[in-house]
């Protein structure tokens, strides 16, 4: 799943949700996957919407993209998992330091991740790494 279409990012919650609900086996990025499912309970009726292949979701309309939100998070813990960008685990763990939890440090970083992704684009450049772990630790440190 390097590069996957829309349609394969997809396809992977909706059915890393339908094997985790029956109980079938899971690969290692599934049980990934199927843990952030878990910790995201408004998305377990999306996930289980025939319609939500091709469903739509507009920001401009405050839609939430829950196939978005959960790929951002599957990325994230690959970062953390390898630290990279490097000092980007260390961010986070202040972050989880002063949250007190995971899952609102993980929204820390999953927003410089949207912001650092944006600014990319914005630019026409690769994304600044620098720019993103310090992101997080401003959040990780903010008052």
């Amino acid at each position: 799943m390097f590069n996957p279409s829309r349609d394969q990012a997809r396809n992977f919650f909706i059915e890393t949700w339908r094997k985790h609900r029956s109980k079938e086996v899971l690969t290692p990025l599934e049980h990934i996957g199927a843990d952030l499912i878990l910790i995201h309970p408004e998305y377990h009726a999306v996930l289980e919407d025939p319609e939500a292949l091709s469903r739509e979701f507009l920001p401009d309309a405050g839609q939430i993209n829950p196939f978005l939100h959960l790929s951002l998070h599957l990325a994230i813990a690959e970062q953390l998992s390898i630290d990279q960008p490097p000092g980007l685990r260390a961010a986070f763990e202040a972050s989880q330091r002063r949250h007190g939890n995971e899952h609102d440090a993980l929204h820390d970083v999953l927003e410089c991740l949207g912001e650092t992704i944006h600014q990319s684009q914005r630019s026409n450049a690769p994304p600044n790494g620098e720019a993103y772990v310090a992101c997080v630790m401003r959040r990780a440190t903010a008052l």
